[in-house]
């Protein structure tokens, strides 16, 4: 397949030289590449910078497919808010009804997993009261490496956040947790009778036409163009690279595991704030914000303050445990959006450090300049 290696858009899209300075300077902090679409009311715009793979020159593909990571949370909400839509579940009714042989706490509710308000254990690990992270199914570094290609069912990820305390009473806090989005994949499968990808096809992919995104389950082929990811990590006091393009996510099944583009990530989001997936009244309680994190439900959503024009955004970025990240930010109503893949490379940086700040010149490149809408 042909690779484009274009910088300033596709052919009826406009040049837009402040948009590829900002793709240019994540690879300037150390990342391997990075591609991005723009949406809004100037056109489209697509553009990449950075290296496909290590040691070749070659650009990563703009059509590329890449492990959206945490992304799949919205996709993952918007089909459980699809089945409050047509009465199959209640938002507000106990999870433990649906699921009755888990054990759960009688008070968490189908809304609690969707906002992250159930207070249950992430399974991939928690920061301790001093802010210490204390790892669980291993997620990083080099036993994850190691065991990247092992397939997990999401009944034995449950038990294993069930086997350990709570983080606070159902309802009475608010943690990110990978858990009640696998959970949300039981619920799904359990109400359906059907496999929680054929639901995502028949109700979300399929109608809106997102013929390159995908549920893998257990396969760890991410299917062609795509960048390659990379995971640096070390071993016996020696630091490593693995190229980590093949892995199985079942590892994040529901919470983490979805491929696609930034094509398809800008449909279904613009779809989906645009009022084409979802009744207004569900539509307005995923964009309500709740609690510390500004979260809805399967939506983070923030004001950018004096700085960002007074502007507010709803976004779930995502990073799988090895090589890749997505973007996926927009107005509320959809009109404009900045979709993205990016990918580690062999470069000693702090992602949690250099992440943020060419993120937030990103999205003041795109959100805050010119004219705003939404």
């Amino acid at each position: 397949m042909s690779e484009s290696l274009h910088t300033t858009g596709n052919n009826a899209g406009p040049e837009r030289p402040e948009l590829q300075k900002a793709v240019q300077e994540f690879v300037d902090a150390g990342f391997a590449g990075l591609q991005m679409r723009v949406n809004d009311e100037r056109g489209e715009w697509v553009g990449s910078a950075g290296v496909r793979k290590l040691g070749e020159s070659a650009k990563p593909p703009t059509d590329g497919r890449f492990w959206v990571g945490s992304s799949t949370k919205t996709f993952v909400a918007a089909l459980v808010l699809h089945l409050v839509a047509d009465g199959t579940v209640g938002l507000d009714a106990p999870v433990a009804g649906y699921l009755p042989g888990l054990g759960l706490d009688q008070r968490i509710t189908v809304r609690m997993l969707l906002q992250h308000t159930s207070g249950l254990y992430s399974y991939t690990g928690e920061l301790d009261p001093d802010g210490t992270f204390v790892p669980g199914i291993a997620a990083t570094g080099k036993p994850w490496v190691d065991n990247r290609f092992h397939g997990y069912r999401p009944q034995e990820l449950v038990q294993f956040a069930l086997s350990k305390p709570a983080r606070f009473e159902p309802g009475t806090g608010q943690s990110y947790s990978n858990t009640n989005y696998t959970l949300a994949v039981l619920l799904i499968e359990q109400v359906t009778g059907r496999s929680y990808a054929d639901q995502m096809q028949r109700r979300i992919l399929e109608p809106l036409g997102l013929r390159d995104t995908v549920v893998p389950g257990d396969s760890p082929e991410l299917p062609a163009p795509h960048a390659h990811g990379y995971c640096r990590y070390q071993e016996a006091g020696q630091w490593k690279v693995a190229d980590v393009t093949r892995q199985n996510l079942s590892l994040l099944v529901g919470a983490g595991d979805m491929i696609s583009t930034t094509r398809d990530l800008h449909t279904f989001f613009s779809a989906l704030l645009g009022g084409r997936l979802l009744p207004a009244p569900l539509l307005a309680e995923m964009r309500t914000p709740h609690g510390m994190l500004g979260y809805g439900l399967g939506l983070f959503v923030q004001d950018l303050g004096p700085d960002g024009g007074g502007i507010t955004i709803v976004h779930h970025n995502g990073g799988a445990p090895g090589g890749y990240g997505a973007l996926m930010i927009s107005t509320p109503d959809g009109s404009r959006t900045l979709t993205a893949g990016l990918t580690m490379g062999d470069a000693a940086i702090d992602p949690a450090q250099e992440f943020p700040k060419a993120l937030d010149r990103l999205i003041k490149a795109v959100f805050c300049g010119g004219q705003t809408t939404g």
